[in-house]
């Protein structure tokens, strides 16, 4: 039977529309009803047929989330729009988060509003994030204090993994803070030291209480300012110093903008944008004039701002600028952003090593007096040292590591942003989830160290364990690709720092407190420094001889006398 046949006009109609006549076909009109009806039918089985497709691709994609979400690390409840973000309030975020691991486990999924990460809490977990499966955590999440702060995060910390990253760590690593280049810094360090030890000296003969942690962070400062900028105006240093100051503890902290995305109707309430703005306009204005300063200088007498004749760090930047051998050529805003980056881990990071020290060896009596008797014994009858004298104290070197294992400048490393779908320990992480490392709890873990929770330096005595991130249960500057590339002229300002605070003065906490009442509260920045500075006694001890040996570099001698 016919179902279909071509009318007058060429088209398709439907069979049902043909009526026998007299014994011949034809077609008939179909009602208004009728022709209703019948177009009706191909939209309607088009819309079911695609809302049954619909179901069906939002019931496997539903099936393929769950079966992700199950694949997950363990996680803690949480509450609506916040995530987990309740568990870390009324504690420092390291401390709330390895309370949490002990019980969720060593790999654990948090949401921080609509930010996920996996927070790792075990050196075994740790290297396979930092080591087995480093490329894949190479990235960096971009959050609005790095895109302000660090010119859209074209930093070296801040910086997504990738060409232009490699480039700059390049330059950080052969040119920047180099071996040779921390060795050049060395007069600016021994001043500094010598300034921050005779200012103390007449506080001390005044019987008067020292706030050391000023002291100390002022020494860093001073330090990182000189060995960056070199010979610009005290005013251009105490300016730029302030202003770090100022900015560095909002730009370390998440923007409600990271963490609810989102919710932009509250981003004009909470965020800290408009503060992050004013404070890079004031530091871009400083570092736009000692730039030119530096340009100038080279241009009209071709030489080196640096003290003493060596390079800067502007300088040596400015000179891989104009080299000509770059793939990626840097800007002067690419510059600002590595100054940046100097200023923020080399001075909290290396004065709060100093203060937590200090802390400890208060707390430990036995150890200040191990260390003061290694230091004193080993300069007996020498007329001057220099800092590779400094650096053969095993005792103090073992003093520093114990202070970063249980005191790491940055408990919870930089986050890390997986770059590919990875899997760890039986677990899925996902592309963008952002990576915790909680490096305060790892050197805490008592499966690797013993008696964690006490300050015992002589466990490092004869222990291989280095600052160069290849024993994952001690992370004080990461691992891996990302690791810490200032390390070398961090330790070089703790080092001088330490040897001439415990050779020159005997230390004890002011009112008769004992040792056991220093307060050791912490509070999270930039880094995780004392709550309350550190304030003690200090009494003088007798120094009779030149600190640092005669420089060929310098030619320069320099001596505190009792």
């Amino acid at each position: 039977m016919v179902n279909y046949c071509v009318g007058k006009n060429s088209h398709i109609v439907n069979a049902n529309q043909f009526v026998e006549v007299g014994g011949t076909v034809t077609c008939r009109e179909s009602t208004q009803e009728e022709s209703h009806t019948d177009t009706m039918d191909l939209p309607f089985n088009f819309v079911a047929f695609f809302l049954f497709l619909s179901f069906l691709l939002a019931l496997i994609k539903g099936l393929k989330r769950s079966k992700t979400a199950q694949k997950l690390p363990p996680s803690p409840w949480k509450l609506p729009i916040i995530g987990h973000m309740h568990h870390l309030m009324g504690s420092p975020p390291h401390h709330a988060l390895r309370k949490l691991a002990q019980k969720y486990g060593p790999l654990m999924n948090i949401q921080l509003g609509q930010m996920t990460a996996i927070v790792v809490t075990s050196p075994r977990l740790a290297k396979e994030i930092m080591k087995t499966h480093d490329l894949a955590f190479a990235d960096r999440a971009e959050f609005l204090s790095g895109k302000i702060m660090c010119y859209d995060c074209s930093d070296i910390a801040c910086c997504r993994y990738g060409d232009y990253w490699r480039q700059m760590r390049k330059i950080c690593t052969l040119e920047l803070l180099s071996a040779k280049s921390v060795r050049s810094f060395a007069s600016v360090r021994q001043d500094e030291a010598l300034h921050l030890i005779a200012s103390i000296k007449v506080l001390a003969g005044a019987r008067e209480p020292i706030d050391l942690t000023e002291k100390v962070s002022s020494y860093t400062s001073s330090v990182v300012c000189r060995a960056a900028f070199g010979k610009v105006s005290k005013d251009d240093h105490a300016a730029f110093l302030q202003l770090m100051k100022e900015a560095l503890p909002i730009a370390s902290a998440f923007d409600i903008s990271d963490l609810l995305p989102s919710f932009k109707i509250l981003h004009p309430l909470l965020s800290v944008e408009s503060k992050l703005l004013k404070m890079h306009d004031k530091e871009d204005e400083i570092l736009e004039k000692i730039i030119d300063q530096h340009i100038d200088n080279q241009a009209r007498r071709n030489i080196s701002t640096g003290e003493y004749g060596q390079e800067d760090l502007i300088d040596v930047l400015l000179r891989v600028k104009e080299s000509g051998e770059l793939q990626f050529p840097i800007t002067k805003n690419n510059i600002k952003a590595v100054i940046h980056d100097v200023f923020g881990a080399g001075t909290e990071t290396s004065s709060s090593i100093v203060d937590w020290a200090m802390s400890e060896m208060i707390r430990n009596p036995g150890v200040m007096a191990k260390a003061q008797s290694e230091i004193r014994n080993a300069f007996r009858g020498k007329n001057r040292i220099e800092e590779t004298d400094i650096q053969q104290l095993q005792y103090l070197r073992s003093v520093i590591k114990e202070t970063l294992r249980l005191h790491p400048p940055i408990p919870l490393l930089i986050p890390r942003e997986c770059r590919e779908e990875c899997e760890i320990d039986g677990y899925i992480i996902p592309v963008k989830t952002k990576i915790l490392v909680n490096a305060w709890a790892i050197g805490r873990d008592p499966e690797y160290w013993d008696d964690p929770e006490c300050f015992k330096p002589e466990r490092f005595e004869e222990s291989p364990i280095d600052f160069a991130g290849s024993r994952f249960e001690y992370l004080p500057f990461g691992a891996g690709r990302r690791i810490c590339p200032g390390i070398s002229f961090g330790l070089a300002n703790v080092d001088v720092a330490l040897a001439l605070l415990l050779y020159h003065f005997d230390w004890k906490l002011p009112n008769g407190l004992d040792s056991k009442d220093l307060d050791m509260k912490e509070t999270v920045g930039i880094t995780a420094s004392r709550t309350n500075n550190l304030r003690l006694l200090a009494t003088s001890y007798d120094t009779s001889f030149q600190w640092f040996e005669d420089s060929a570099e310098t030619g320069r001698v320099v001596s505190v006398s009792a």
